[in-house]
C-alpha cells in the first residue's frame, strides 16, 4: 500500500478515536455506494452524522478542510442519500468534515467542521 494509502487509514482511525471520545456512536467506516464512498458514518443525539476525514502532515497547501471541495461535497451527498434509501429509519441528518493536522511535534490537531453544505 502507498505511503499516503496508509497516512489516510491512520488518519481514519484517529477520527474514529476521537469521535467516540466526543460521544458519537460508529456506525460504518469507509460506507461504500456505486463509486462513492463516506469516511464514517456516525450518531449522536438523534443524529446521522455522514463525516469526511481529511489529514495532512502540514498545511504547506492549505489546511486539510481545504481539500474537501464542492465535487467531493457532491459525492459524499449522493452516498448519504443512498444510505438513507437503504437504512431511512433517520430524521435528522448532516454532513461534517473531520479535519486533522499533524504537527512537527507529532501532536494532532482536530477541527470539526458540522453541518457543511455543499452548492
Amino acid at each position: 500500500m502507498a505511503a499516503h494509502n496508509e497516512f489516510g487509514k491512520a488518519g481514519e482511525e484517529m477520527a474514529v478515536e476521537w469521535l467516540i471520545q466526543h460521544g458519537f456512536q460508529l456506525i460504518s467506516r469507509n460506507w461504500k455506494f456505486a463509486r462513492y464512498e463516506v469516511d464514517i458514518i456516525a450518531s449522536r443525539e438523534g443524529i446521522l452524522h455522514f463525516i469526511e476525514v481529511k489529514s495532512r502532515h502540514d498545511d504547506v497547501f492549505g489546511k486539510p478542510e481545504d481539500w474537501v471541495n464542492r465535487k467531493k461535497g457532491r459525492h459524499l451527498l449522493t452516498a448519504g442519500v443512498a444510505f438513507q434509501d437503504k437504512y431511512p429509519d433517520w430524521n435528522l441528518v448532516q454532513y461534517d468534515i473531520l479535519s486533522i493536522l499533524i504537527t512537527p511535534d507529532g501532536n494532532r490537531d482536530f477541527f470539526f467542521i458540522e453541518d457543511v453544505y455543499w452548492w
